[in-house]
């Protein structure tokens, strides 16, 4: 790595040179502002050592100041150490704030030199991989929506994408499909997603929330009804699967569905065809079925309230979409989406979004967001606009209080079963902080 010393004094640069080439550290040396800004935009540069004072004003340290915002506006992410006299020690801080890795004294100590400059550039190296990771990420989401057709599915967490790739993948097959996943989490999405991917995607989609109708109701609403078929049915009606021929008819929450429909569906999918309420007429169409439940079909078929060979029927493939506190990544780039361009969330509000546990997953997110933007004041978002638990708020300023230990960040990924995206949530860090931390403390690094 090649650390960069610029200051007008040869004594200094040759001191450094001397400290940091004994511990295998490359050096360049610049004598001016201006020296120094050439070599930036010209080479490859791990870490800035900069005075504040030069030639030009050797008390102000307004050189320095100015020295500093430029190599931020050319390399923002550089990690910079400013070399201060203690008069201008406000002045170093204030800079620190603004984004300076650190600053130390005239005269330093040579210890601390070097072991604030190790850590700079072991996390400059962990920022680095993080970066290239997902880098990485954007371009597998970018090269799978130029693939397919995700009907504006927005995402960041890599549970979410191994879920819309396996759905994308399996689309274009004619089998069943089923989709599981606690309510509120997408699973419609998905559905819609396999649909617009499938060889009968110019044709309709037609979704049936089988826990929105009453048992009774509800084979009318499948398969139709003649008239006269039950109290009320003055004439004849089509079910859903002549609505849905040569589509797609997706069926929510399967596991409502009573056991007469259930055999009048098996029989449907073995063989195409089925009949109305009170007719005896057998009518066929062509239709693409998927579905959809967050109940545990194998225990209900235990307790025999589902059919087991219809539960093999609808399960060629599944596709599990996790709840939205297995894919923290998501969260921020929905409640954006959700809010709009018109509308920016606080630093405090975003970290409250990433503590909540969302219980009520993506469906939760968007009513809070959406009685956020209502009371949101300047296009601004704050805590108080989500209306979250007060425990949440709470954790996560909590732990913006203090660094994580190494004990912190093991506990945290042990709980989160090593979901990184998870861990630092409950940390209250971004993933790319967990990462930086993971490598310094030596925690071994696993994808989630």
């Amino acid at each position: 790595m090649t650390i960069l010393i610029i200051d007008d004094n040869p004594a200094i640069a040759t001191a450094l040179d001397l400290l940091l080439g004994l511990e295998g550290f490359k050096t360049l040396a610049a004598s001016s502002p201006e020296d120094g800004l050439a070599i930036l935009a010209r080479q490859s540069v791990s870490l800035v050592i900069q005075d504040m004072n030069f030639s030009a004003d050797t008390t102000s340290g307004e050189e320095g100041i100015a020295l500093f915002k430029r190599i931020r506006d050319l390399k923002p992410d550089l990690p910079v150490i400013l070399l201060t006299a203690w008069t201008h020690l406000d002045q170093a801080v204030e800079l620190v704030k603004a984004g300076a890795a650190d600053y130390l004294s005239k005269p330093w100590d040579d210890a601390r030199m070097l072991t604030t400059v190790r850590n700079l550039l072991e996390l400059a190296e962990a920022s680095m991989r993080a970066t290239a990771l997902e880098a990485r990420e954007r371009s597998t989401r970018s090269a799978l929506a130029q693939e397919f057709n995700l009907c504006g599915m927005v995402y960041a967490s890599a549970n979410t994408e191994r879920a819309l790739r396996l759905a994308c993948q399996v689309a274009k097959a004619d089998v069943s499909i089923l989709i599981t996943g606690p309510n509120g989490a997408g699973k419609e999405r998905i559905a819609e997603i396999v649909h617009a991917n499938s060889r009968v995607k110019d044709g309709p989609f037609v979704a049936v929330n089988c826990g929105a109708l009453p048992g009774d109701l509800l084979e009318a609403e499948l398969f139709g009804a003649e008239a006269g078929a039950y109290t009320g049915a003055t004439k004849a009606r089509e079910g859903r699967f002549e609505m849905a021929h040569q589509g797609t008819l997706f069926l929510d929450e399967i596991g409502n569905l009573p056991l007469a429909g259930q055999m009048k569906l098996l029989r449907f999918l073995e063989t195409g065809r089925f009949e109305r309420l009170g007719s005896n007429r057998t009518r066929e169409v062509k239709v693409r079925v998927l579905s959809a439940t967050n109940a545990d079909l194998l225990a209900m078929i235990r307790r025999g309230e589902f059919r087991e060979d219809l539960y093999y029927r609808l399960n060629v493939i599944e596709v599990r979409l996790p709840a939205l506190a297995e894919r923290r990544d998501d969260v921020l780039p929905l409640a954006e989406h959700f809010a709009g361009n018109a509308f920016v969330f606080t630093d405090a509000a975003r970290r409250a979004l990433l503590a909540h546990p969302w219980p009520g997953n993506v469906r939760e997110l968007k009513n809070a967001i959406a009685r956020a933007t209502l009371l949101a004041q300047g296009g601004r978002i704050e805590v108080e606009d989500l209306g979250l638990p007060a425990i949440a708020i709470g954790h996560s300023v909590e732990t913006q209080l203090r660094e994580p230990s190494r004990d912190d960040i093991e506990h945290a990924l042990r709980k989160a079963g090593g979901v990184v995206a998870e861990a630092a949530a409950a940390l209250g860090l971004s993933r790319q902080a967990l990462y930086r931390r993971m490598e310094k403390y030596g925690v071994d690094v696993r994808r989630e």
